[in-house]
């Protein structure tokens, strides 16, 4: 492993992060817009790897299942000891908690992928950080798993807050409901509060130009759609309109069969902000995906920057539509991060602050 050099010493202001189930990289890329060095990421998922390498190169990824992870280790190979990591941020993997799956309460309960809650809590045991950050689905504050966390968290003495927040409230250009816990052994952690204004989906897709003459591969991804389903797009009422502005004559067998999902074939709308970047995001029947304006739903590019990725983040094409679409739908949006890692990072500077000026601190370092 790589030895810290004295090119990579952290600055006075800067403060230490690591990143557990790092997916392609958006909660690597707020907590860096925050401020923050992240020193280390963990990730299981060979497509993911190559696209987070591709965008953080200065990261030690740890490319493995994380169950097997010894968190002491990682923090040896980064160089530093219990107690010194400033954050440990992460979002275990989601799927049995989605909202989907959870009008089962079953289903949701028996997912083993909902046991990961467990192995972050390992690493907060050992790694000590002074704060900590978890994103995830609404429904896993509802979970036991979740309750044993929050409750093993203050016995080790952490504070924490615990809410369900519109990522459209940070600067993230979709309706996205999250639960994000901040906590803290260090200070009083508080949720950052709303930006003053949305960002909509104009604002994200000004300067974007048309598919067939880019030069970003991402963006250039084409369709592969049947006449019918073309002829059908192109008489969906421009800037907001759905299907259900059709007539009869002009719907879709299953769509007259089905009930609900009344976004399926939608437009969104150039003033607003975007429905929830889903896996779906590339297929006008998964949603509200298509363009505001031209017959055709968003592009890959477009939709990773309705996710809050800055247009220049690189994906790998090769990998297919179908995976780049789920690393971006399961992506954490970087704003959202950064603005909530901004909050943390305010309370340890503040911390910083106090223990150069020789006043009593909480935990004793």
């Amino acid at each position: 492993m790589p030895a810290t050099s004295t090119s990579n010493r952290l600055t006075r202001t800067q403060l230490t992060a690591v990143d557990l189930f790092s997916g392609c990289g958006g909660l690597s890329r707020g907590l860096k817009d925050a401020g923050f060095a992240v020193k280390a990421a963990v990730e299981i998922d060979g497509k993911a790897q190559v696209t987070y390498k591709l965008n953080h190169r200065d990261v030690h990824l740890y490319a493995e299942d994380i169950r097997s992870l010894d968190p002491a280790q990682v923090l040896k190979e980064i160089g530093l000891q219990p107690g010194d990591l400033d954050l440990l941020a992460g979002c275990p993997p989601c799927q049995g908690f989605s909202r989907l799956r959870t009008r089962n309460q079953r289903t949701f309960v028996k997912d083993d992928r909902n046991n990961l809650v467990a192995d972050f809590l390992r690493f907060v045991e050992v790694m000590n950080p002074k704060t900590v950050m978890l994103e995830n689905v609404p429904a896993l504050g509802r979970d036991q798993r979740f309750t044993k966390m929050r409750n093993k968290l203050g016995a080790l003495g952490y504070k924490a807050v615990v809410e369900v927040l519109d990522a459209a409230d940070y600067n993230v250009p979709q309706r996205r409901k999250r639960l994000i816990m901040l906590a803290s052994r260090v200070h009083e952690p508080e949720i950052a509060p709303a930006s003053d204004a949305r960002v909509t989906v104009r604002d994200a897709l000004k300067g974007i130009g048309a598919p067939s003459t880019t030069k970003d591969k991402l963006h250039a991804v084409p369709e592969n759609r049947s006449q019918a389903v073309r002829d059908l797009i192109a008489l969906i009422p421009k800037d907001g309109g759905s299907r259900s502005d059709l007539g009869e004559e002009h719907q879709l067998e299953c769509h007259k069969r089905a009930q609900g999902f009344y976004d399926v074939y939608g437009r969104m709308a150039w003033d607003d902000v975007s429905p929830t970047i889903t896996s779906g995001c590339h297929n006008p029947s998964k949603g509200r995906f298509l363009h505001p304006s031209y017959n055709r739903t968003i592009t890959l590019r477009e939709a990773a920057v309705l996710q809050g990725f800055p247009k220049s983040y690189k994906f790998d094409v090769s990998h297919g539509k179908e995976s780049i679409a789920l690393m971006i739908g399961n992506a954490l949006p970087p704003p959202f991060i950064a603005a909530h890692a901004g909050a943390l990072r305010k309370g340890l500077l503040q911390h910083r602050k106090l223990r150069s000026e020789g006043l009593p601190k909480s935990d004793g370092r």
